[in-house]
């Protein structure tokens, strides 16, 4: 996983950075690419995960579309190769100028969710003498069985239109001149890992769709959003079961005419091909706990902070005795730690921990709390061109506590 070159290469790199593994995230397109394609499904990245240029322009150059939050998000993807005819807009609260950008670049399709919203589009469309291609977002009321800050399926939850709303949307849709509601969309939550939830989901759409078609109505597209979590626990090389997941839909999801479904997935693309790699900068002792300070925090990584989330966190330069130790950040906040009461190798001062996991909402929410600098960010072939270049350690020569 980390070589004795990488490893090397690392003491000269300022820390905290972000560490990429390009040959894992080829190969998790790879595998999305070859299951989606089995049953013809179409998807579209989330990049509210991670907006690295570089790993966006790698999803684009495998053949994705984007799913984008915002029209930054919109601009920035097309930059980075995406076609606007593969672009999704979702978002509660999408601005006038975001919606005007989206629909002047003819994006596959605005994700609308209220009544208002819909209105807002239909007048920018108009304006724009544009026909603007949108899918109702329908809040299903399904429980997702994850944190709950992540949770968007649930009526308490400020996402989507009620199933009642949708009817009266659809009842009525010869007053939207300039729109074309062509789709559904659903999105219940994020890092879920009960495939329950998504038969769940598919029973609650049959449901819907049912009602729909005995009323003579026909949407051609029905994106059901992403979700799919990824194993923080034993991560190392860990690629989700792309098959087993879109399975799920496949055998549970009833389709009328030929209807074509998109996936938004994020966290299941990006999240385990990216690290944190941090110094530390003191072990103290308080009180009989033994405390990692490192120079990341939560300005580098918030999910623990804000989501109560637990990382594989390891040492790569120590592998001799063993310790209890708590992790935590330089920020002046109590809530800046990344783990508590967690087994490691004797660590000191110096020494280099990656925290596992991170390539998703690292990156991408990181802040300058503190006036803090943003980290660098680095990816593993360009390390790896440098160490051909350079002649130097062979990449197969590993330290033995990382032969994984």
């Amino acid at each position: 996983m980390f070589n004795q070159y990488t490893i090397s290469q690392f003491r000269s790199l300022k820390t905290p950075f972000y560490y990429y593994n390009a040959d894992l995230l080829n190969k998790t397109l790879a595998a999305i690419r070859s299951s989606a394609e089995f049953y013809n499904y179409k998807v579209h990245y989330a990049v509210k995960a991670n907006a690295n240029e570089k790993i966006l322009r790698t999803i684009s150059n495998n053949g994705f579309g984007a799913d984008c939050v915002s029209g930054n998000e919109i601009e920035k993807a097309i930059q980075c190769g995406f076609d606007p005819k593969n672009i999704v807009f979702a978002g509660v609260g999408k601005g006038d100028d975001e919606l005007q950008f989206a629909i002047e670049n003819n994006i596959f399709s605005i994700n609308c969710e209220s009544i208002q919203e819909l209105e807002v589009i239909d007048y920018f469309a108009g304006m724009l003498n544009k026909k603007a291609s949108v899918a109702l977002r329908v809040n299903p009321n399904i429980d997702a069985h994850t944190h709950h800050n992540i949770t968007t399926g649930l009526t308490i939850n400020k996402f989507g239109i009620s199933e009642n709303e949708l009817y009266t949307i659809l009842s009525n849709r010869e007053l939207y001149k300039n729109l074309i509601i062509n789709g559904l969309h659903f999105h219940i939550g994020s890092q879920i890992t009960d495939n329950t939830v998504f038969v769940n989901l598919c029973n609650k759409i049959n449901q819907i769709q049912k009602y729909i078609y005995e009323k003579n109505i026909y949407l051609p597209h029905l994106n059901v959003g992403g979700g799919l979590g990824i194993n923080y626990e034993s991560p190392i090389n860990q690629i989700p079961d792309f098959g087993a997941y879109f399975s799920v839909f496949h055998n549970n999801l009833k389709l009328y005419k030929i209807q074509q479904v998109h996936f938004e997935p994020g966290r299941s693309v990006v999240g385990q091909s990216g690290s944190i790699i941090t110094k530390v900068l003191y072990v103290k002792e308080n009180s009989g706990r033994k405390t990692i300070i490192c120079d990341a925090g939560f300005t580098e990584l918030l999910r623990p902070a804000l989501y109560q989330s637990s990382h594989k966190i390891i040492n790569i330069t120590s592998e001799t005795g063993s310790s209890v130790y708590d992790v935590a950040g330089p920020i002046c906040e109590t809530s800046d730690y990344f783990a508590k009461d967690i087994i490691m190798p004797e660590t000191n001062r110096g020494d280099l921990i990656a925290i596992l996991s991170a390539g998703a909402y690292g990156e991408a929410m990181a802040s300058q709390y503190n006036l803090r600098s943003l980290a660098n960010n680095y990816f593993s072939n360009e390390l790896e061109a440098y160490r051909l270049k350079s002649n130097l350690i062979p990449a197969s020569v590993e330290p033995e506590f990382l032969q994984k």
